[in-house]
């Protein structure tokens, strides 16, 4: 099932993205409540086509809190320390958590943003996990329940600005970091996802991956953010870049792919 948050003439909406057996077309199907409350939401009878007028897809979510992993795919690991972006040639042992405000949280085809302040803008395409229920001390054998499905996500990163704040405040919490989207997934073979990235129609096989490559797993990165911090419906955490990033210049149109969930496009301007 796919579970969207999109407007209609600029009031936000809910609805599950469905395919027409007729015309093989993705559409939303109107939802009348809130999914990630409690309690049943069901269908108002509202169909839309993606491209209706009026119709646009927001991100799926805007979490109390964002958390990410760095370091998480070995790969990852060995691409920053050969560009002299990290002093540490392999992958931590311990996880290195970091986080964003939701404020960074952008959807689908909306600006990512180059604040004036950095000159070396880099994508970091990624699975995000949308969580569903209240967790808190939730042991590894049972993370995965607290799921409520997957969506893609770019880790937006001022790598310049990475060197200079050992907190990674302003390096990836700026506005616009955390594109989300285009729906949340929540069927997806998490244990093996297929990613990739594209950069201006061109693909990026150096920043394709599976997250079969994780270094610590979807539930245990669950696991240990709920010890110290209760993760609430909605939230969200990144589970890291598989290889290697790269830089954003103002115009690009990056997109990021993840196998069984779809992709998601922005583009880069300016600030």
């Amino acid at each position: 099932m796919r579970i969207a948050r999109f407007s209609l003439n600029d009031t936000p909406r809910y609805a599950f993205v469905q395919q027409d057996a007729n015309d093989g077309k993705d559409y939303l199907v109107e939802l009348d409540g809130y999914p990630l409350g409690v309690g049943t939401v069901k269908p108002t009878g509202n169909r839309y086509a993606l491209d209706a007028d009026g119709v646009r897809l927001l991100a799926p979510v805007i979490p109390s809190k964002i958390f990410g992993l760095a370091k998480n795919y070995e790969a990852h690991a060995q691409f920053m320390h050969a560009a002299g972006h990290s002093d540490v040639a392999h992958a931590p042992e311990d996880m290195w958590i970091f986080t964003k405000p939701s404020t960074s949280v952008i959807g689908p085809d909306d600006p990512i943003v180059i604040p004036p302040y950095s000159n070396d803008m880099n994508f970091e395409p990624e699975v995000a996990v949308v969580m569903g229920r209240i967790a808190k001390n939730v042991p590894e054998e049972k993370a995965l329940d607290y799921v409520l499905g997957y969506t893609c996500v770019n880790d937006v990163t001022l790598r310049d600005l990475q060197g200079k704040d050992p907190m990674w405040t302003r390096a990836k919490g700026f506005d616009t970091s955390c594109p989300l989207g285009p729906w949340i997934q929540t069927e997806l073979n998490a244990a093996d996802a297929k990613i990739s990235f594209t950069l201006n129609g061109k693909d990026v096989p150096e920043a394709s991956g599976t997250t079969a490559n994780l270094i610590h797993s979807i539930a245990q990165q669950i696991a240990a953010i709920s010890s110290f911090s209760t993760l609430l419906p909605g939230d969200v955490i990144m589970t890291g870049t598989p290889n290697a990033s790269g830089h954003l210049d103002p115009g690009d149109e990056p997109i990021v792919h993840v196998e069984g969930i779809g992709s998601l496009r922005n583009v880069v301007v300016r600030g």
